[in-house]
């Protein structure tokens, strides 16, 4: 923990202690979003006071959430959690921004292009290997060549990752416990490999030394935030997100299954289990890119 982080928190700690308003569980969910908060202006801002909290943390803030696949009902919920915090500091030096100011908007599902083209991933991965992050180059492959989420990779731990290199699939446990198996490549199986021999057995793959898993998550997202403007395609507007590695391997798989024989609607299904959903609208949010009758199946 970082001392800026540390000061932070026991500021965050006082606020809380003579704080009375609102219910246990909403005093407990707003808690936990501002110490969120807290890490992340520590480690990119090295913040000391919470009473210098400025609008350029916050929006710097709100960008960071949208790179890491947040919805803005999840963000409108977190900026809440900070500006009641906020509303409890005596004398700050700013005033926040609103949500109107901050342009969160509901949003449409299945109309928003979220996929990397294969130049911004190959920069990416110029960039992790620039700093030896080998660790992140296998979850950006885990991503984009196999559809994982980033909490499943970051769950993978040695003994998965031994019967995934014999079977050449790795399975994992998805949103509500629900087990798959996903076939791998060569470039996923080397990666696989190489990071097994870094690690001791018994081990999270991802998860450096005794390091929180959410806090090594937060950092993946947090290398993707920072170099994302300089990686991004000229013009592009496409949210550029982990998450977003699997829109495109969700839309590389379907285009491959069809080119392959296989029936639009059998494609759309077989997506549809390798992402781990069984609903095709929620499928339909990963082929936004592809023509609408790819996206429903037709």
């Amino acid at each position: 923990m970082s001392k800026h982080f540390e000061n932070l928190l026991s500021q965050l700690e006082r606020l809380r202690r003579h704080n009375r308003q609102g219910s246990f569980r909403t005093r407990a969910r707003y808690y936990e979003a501002m110490k969120r908060f807290c890490r992340f202006a520590a480690e990119q801002y090295r913040l000391e006071r919470l009473a210098n909290l400025a609008p350029k943390h916050i929006y710097a803030y709100v960008d960071f959430l949208k790179a890491s696949g947040k919805s803005p009902s999840t963000i409108k919920t977190d900026l809440a959690a900070i500006r009641f915090f906020h509303d409890l500091i005596p004398n700050p030096r700013y005033e926040l921004p609103g949500n109107q100011e901050l342009f969160l908007t509901r949003r449409t599902f299945g109309e928003v292009d979220r996929t990397w083209s294969n130049v911004e991933f190959n920069k990416m991965l110029g960039k992790a290997l620039a700093e030896d992050r080998y660790d992140y180059i296998l979850a950006l492959y885990l991503a984009r060549y196999a559809g994982l989420r980033i909490h499943e990779c970051f769950r993978i731990d040695t003994a998965t990752t031994e019967k995934a290199l014999r079977e050449k699939a790795i399975t994992v446990k998805g949103k509500g416990g629900k087990m798959r198996t996903v076939p791998i490549n060569e470039q996923i199986a080397i990666a696989l490999r190489e990071q097994l021999e870094r690690k001791e057995r018994g081990c999270k793959l991802l998860v450096p030394g005794n390091m929180p898993t959410h806090q090594a998550i937060n950092h993946l997202q947090g290398f993707i935030f920072t170099h994302r403007a300089e990686i991004q395609d000229e013009g592009s507007t496409r949210p550029m997100t982990f998450h977003g590695l699997r829109h495109t391997y969700a839309a590389e798989t379907y285009k491959k299954l069809i080119e392959s024989g296989m029936n639009e609607l059998d494609a759309h299904f077989a997506v549809s289990r390798l992402l781990g959903h069984e609903r095709p609208d929620v499928t339909n949010i990963y082929l936004a890119s592809l023509p609408k009758g790819a996206r429903h199946g037709k």
